[in-house]
């Protein structure tokens, strides 16, 4: 009997060591897949970075190997040796007679112009003070100068040039008195070669022929800034003393320098409609403004590096900038405005 208790309780040991052996053998397998399956899973994943990577190499040395094909292309545009008719060359006033990009420059005496006769009765004598205001649009220039240019340039007024797809700046500057600034600034024109237009006043020409001599004979254009710059503005005036104003200068400019103006800049830039049209009729083309800003007073001259960070945020297509000569602030920075305009992929065009 003794015997037998000791043979079940034997058994019963043996079936319980087979047990947990059973158990260890399969938790150590469902350990040993377990571990499999993280190791492939993390194989997996870094094959898939791998491929990911090398896929992203792979697409920035495409993109590499593009952009220098792309250079290469524009270096050989520019190449003198690949392509002689592109080579950038230094501007000249010269090539302002190359149709391709300039205004054809005036004959050495002026330009005469044959304008269409607008009848003056009935027209607008309500007084306008020009000014091209601060709302731009898309391209950085002027709103009022698109809306005055719609409404007046059919007198042949000019606020802008409508020139969108051109990167070009007409330079014009105001002479009414010589405050010993003008022979520098042609200095700085000719050092960089661009035209300008300046306009002159009777009273300025007779104190300063030489300079109105030099400005005709580096290629620039003489405007006609009136007789006596009437503080009131021109259409304060009758009819005949307006044109008194527009024609005693213009023949005093081409009697003693041989010149014929067309072009034309209201004194403080106050018009009406009647006047513009009277100008049309004089043969003239009015000139306005879509940059200027208050440089005119030699008392209280602004700060170089504020103007000229002015002049460069207001750079546009078409632009019309008026500068005024007595400015010392004017004189200082312009060769820079120039270096910094064209740096922005301007040209500085002659107004015609």
């Amino acid at each position: 009997m003794e015997n037998r208790k000791r043979r079940r309780r034997r058994r019963r040991r043996q079936v319980y060591r087979a047990r947990i052996l059973v158990g260890l053998t399969a938790l150590a397998i469902v350990l040993v897949a377990a571990a499999s399956i993280s190791t492939a899973s993390k194989k997996s994943a870094e094959r898939k970075a791998q491929k990911e990577q090398e896929l992203k190499e792979k697409e920035l040395a495409e993109e590499k190997k593009k952009k220098e094909a792309e250079l290469a292309a524009k270096e050989k545009e520019t190449d003198p040796e690949e392509n002689p008719e592109k080579t950038d060359k230094p501007f000249t006033l010269a090539d302002l007679d190359n149709p391709e990009g300039f205004d054809t420059r005036p004959t050495e005496n002026g330009i005469v112009l044959q304008n269409p006769q607008i009848d003056l009765n009935g027209l607008d004598t309500t007084g306008l003070d020009w000014g091209q205001g601060g709302d731009k649009d898309q391209w950085n220039r002027p709103a009022g100068c698109l809306q005055y240019q719609e409404k007046f340039g059919k007198y042949n007024a000019y606020f802008i040039k409508d020139e969108t797809e051109k990167k070009v700046i007409y330079l014009t500057i105001d002479e009414g008195y010589e405050y010993g600034c003008s022979p520098r600034i042609l200095d700085t024109l000719k050092e960089k070669n661009v035209p300008c237009v300046f306009f002159v006043t009777k009273s300025f020409a007779e104190q300063n022929p030489d300079l109105v001599k030099r400005m005709i004979a580096e290629g620039h254009e003489v405007g006609n800034h009136s007789v006596t710059h009437p503080a009131a503005g021109l259409y304060s005036q009758t009819i005949e003393e307006q044109t008194q104003e527009v024609t005693g200068n213009h023949n005093y400019i081409k009697e003693q320098f041989g010149f014929d103006m067309h072009l034309f800049r209201y004194p403080a830039g106050k018009f009406n409609e009647q006047s513009l049209a009277l100008l049309n009729n004089l043969n003239y083309k009015t000139l306005f403004w879509s940059f200027a800003y208050l440089d005119y007073d030699v008392e209280n001259q602004p700060d170089p590096a504020e103007s000229l960070q002015k002049m460069i945020d207001c750079l546009h297509p078409g632009a019309l900038y008026l500068l005024h000569a007595e400015s010392e602030t004017n004189t200082q920075v312009l060769g820079d405005f120039i270096d910094q305009a064209r740096a922005q992929g301007y040209e500085f065009k002659l107004f015609q």
